[in-house]
């Protein structure tokens, strides 16, 4: 499919079922990562933290799919937040408003105040969340879902190691104790490369971050290394991801 980073909108890359075997894999891994961490245990009503790349419209349009076929009915929000140089991809509001529309997903839109000046990853990350949880917080939301995958765990197990000597990654479902806010990650079994074929073959693969500062982050040079540990150990990936579940700090679990 043809599809540009800046999408049209008389084309919606829509992904539901039936699925094909890929969507059937991708469902799977996402459902195992619902009931054994029980990330939707008395939730009624859920908020997508809706970036519009790759790994958060798949999440999107695996939960719109997953509704009444074996998990609760749920009340589904999108929250999007948009600014000059807020972290995600370059995408116009028209394109994820037609696609929220047409999937009848209320889309909440939060303006980001970043600057290129002023612009790092740390602090834009706690401004994102902060609009998140309070935008949640106002529609009686006390459940996030983020689209991390398991390459975004490995990348932050990898990240705490080297800069805190801390082995932890990314928490399926981590309650955030200050805004009476918990986060959930479906996708945290599914690999990277299965969310970019899966986007690929729907037709939302194509659209990049427009940040000027992640290209040069921390994040992105561990995950430069990790592909050089997979080359030389296919299994690398895998096996940390395994040791994460089983020795993994719980730290972040405590208030």
């Amino acid at each position: 499919m043809n599809f540009q980073s800046q999408p049209s909108l008389f084309y919606l890359p829509l992904a539901q079922p039936p699925w094909t075997k890929l969507g059937k894999k991708l469902e799977s891994m996402c459902r195992k990562a619902i009931f054994e961490f029980q990330l939707l245990n008395g939730c009624s009503r859920l908020a997508i933290a809706l970036s519009g790349g790759k790994d958060s419209l798949t999440l999107l349009y695996l939960l719109h799919a997953m509704q009444g076929r074996g998990i609760p009915p749920l009340e589904l929000y999108a929250i999007h937040v948009r600014g000059e140089f807020s972290c995600g991809p370059n995408i116009s509001f028209s394109f994820i408003q037609k696609i929220c529309d047409h999937l009848k997903i209320p889309l909440i839109i939060k303006e980001s105040k970043k600057v290129k000046k002023k612009l790092e990853c740390y602090s834009c990350s706690r401004e994102r969340r902060r609009l998140l949880f309070t935008t949640a917080k106002s529609l009686n939301i006390t459940t996030i879902a983020f689209g991390h995958h398991r390459d975004d765990s490995i990348q932050t197990l990898l990240l705490n190691l080297l800069h805190k000597g801390e082995f932890a990654a990314n928490l399926a479902k981590i309650p955030m104790h200050k805004y009476g806010i918990t986060i959930i990650r479906p996708l945290l079994f599914i690999p990277e490369d299965s969310i970019r074929e899966f986007a690929a073959l729907y037709g939302f693969a194509k659209i990049t971050c427009q940040c000027p500062v992640g290209q040069k982050s921390k994040r992105n040079q561990v995950k430069q290394i990790l592909e050089i540990m997979n080359s030389e150990f296919p299994n690398a990936k895998k096996n940390l991801m395994q040791a994460a579940l089983q020795y993994g700090s719980q730290k972040a679990l405590l208030p």
